[in-house]
């Protein structure tokens, strides 16, 4: 499955828009990794784990993206993008988001 953040692809040419596609993940954060932000934040740097945890996050919603575009038959996802929210204290939303196509 192609994933383009683009809103074509060179050299390719669509041949059916077949529709949103989304991948979403909702997570808890990790104490662990909470309590060493915490301590990190006193001193300044990366939050490591924090990001280990988000990182993982992205990929699960975008694994999840191509799970539903592939459902539809899509070719392609162009126009990709990742959000990220905060549902409720320690839990966090990140969604992958774009449009399924076929090509020609």
């Amino acid at each position: 499955m192609l994933i383009s953040t683009m809103n074509d692809v060179p050299g390719r040419q669509i041949s059916e828009v077949l529709g949103e596609v989304t991948g979403l993940t909702v997570r808890s954060r990790n104490i662990g990794a909470q309590f060493g932000a915490g301590l990190k934040a006193i001193v300044g740097g990366e939050l490591a784990g924090l990001t280990k945890q988000l990182t993982e996050s992205r990929d699960e919603a975008k694994q999840r993206l191509v799970e539903a575009a592939t459902a539809m038959g899509a070719d392609a996802v162009i126009a990709m993008r990742f959000d990220a929210s905060e549902v409720a204290q320690n839990f966090q939303e990140v969604v992958a988001y774009g449009t399924a196509v076929k090509f020609a």
